[in-house]
């Protein structure tokens, strides 16, 4: 199976109440494909500038990520500043200097044409149309998007949003593309745009996966200590993606199993800044968190009086 993101790989400059960390590694194909490379190989595309160090990219490489669409092009990376108060589940943005990635068009390699499975990270949705241009029809095609896309390029996304499976949003972008106040209904509006699907993120209070004739409530894994949550919801996607891909697609019982690796990877994520935490990640610590889960949300039927 193959697994192909096209997204950002960017620098981070970010500042929580427990530190700061000044120009890490970041961006959405960058944390989906970390998180993703655990489970099964990945394809990234995406746009770098020649300060961005060459030892990442074979990291990468060394993850199994097959970076032959990675363009390292004259001029300066992508490069994100913000901060988090105490309510983690907000980014403030202060500074956003797109550099290289301004102007970039995804150019998908040939061998990058025929996936199985198809992640199209947080970027314009006109450049997410294009990829989709350039591909047989994947099995399945997932999408990000953000409240920028939403409201400055409306007619582009709710374009792209008939050609997609599977949305992940969060609780606010949910409401913004549907007008609708109650997620589920949302999900319900959404889902007539397109996607049959629909994931909503929930941060610390973990992820709602809605379609017709199935619900499903993934818990986040609760924890002691939380430094950063930025690259959680790229990391989440990029573990039930890759799950997907691992396990053989889409069904009601693959989906509840990707829907708690996800969590599981994200949980891994936030403990630290950028992927400090989550590079030292291994299967079997997957299966061990995965398994407390399982554990923490198991109960017996109520008995009732007959």
């Amino acid at each position: 199976m193959t697994l192909l993101v096209v997204g950002s790989v960017a620098f981070d400059s970010v500042a929580t109440p427990f530190g700061q960390k000044d120009r890490v590694l970041g961006g959405s194909a960058n944390f989906f494909s970390m998180a993703a490379s655990l489970l099964t190989k990945v394809q990234l595309v995406g746009v770098i500038g020649e300060d961005f160090p060459q030892e990442h990219v074979e990291y990468l490489k060394g993850r199994e990520i097959d970076v032959s669409g990675l363009q390292r092009v004259p001029g300066k990376t992508f490069h994100w500043k913000g901060k988090y108060e105490y309510d983690l589940n907000e980014a403030h943005t202060l500074e956003t200097h797109l550099n290289v990635f301004a102007d970039f068009k995804p150019q998908l390699p040939e061998h990058f044409k025929a996936p199985d499975h198809l992640f199209l990270a947080n970027i314009d949705p006109e450049l997410q149309l294009n990829v989709l241009n350039q591909v047989t029809r994947p099995k399945l095609v997932a999408l990000d998007t953000m409240n920028y896309w939403i409201q400055g390029k409306r007619p582009a996304l709710l374009n792209v949003l008939k050609h997609v499976d599977l949305l992940f949003v969060n609780d606010a972008e949910a409401r913004q593309l549907s007008g609708e106040h109650n997620v589920v209904k949302a999900a319900s509006a959404i889902r007539r745009m397109g996607p049959r699907t629909v994931i909503i993120k929930r941060g610390e209070y973990g992820a709602l996966l809605l379609e017709a004739g199935l619900a499903f409530y993934a818990p986040a894994y609760p924890l002691e200590d939380v430094f950063d949550p930025t690259g959680a919801g790229d990391t989440f996607a990029g573990g039930v993606m890759g799950a997907l891909d691992r396990w053989g697609g889409f069904n009601e019982h693959t989906s509840r199993q990707a829907m708690v690796v996800g969590g599981v990877l994200a949980s891994y994520v936030v403990e630290d800044f950028s992927f400090d935490r989550v590079r030292k990640v291994t299967l079997q610590d997957v299966q061990s968190r995965y398994a407390d889960l399982r554990r923490f949300t198991d109960f017996k039927d109520l008995p009732l009086p007959e």
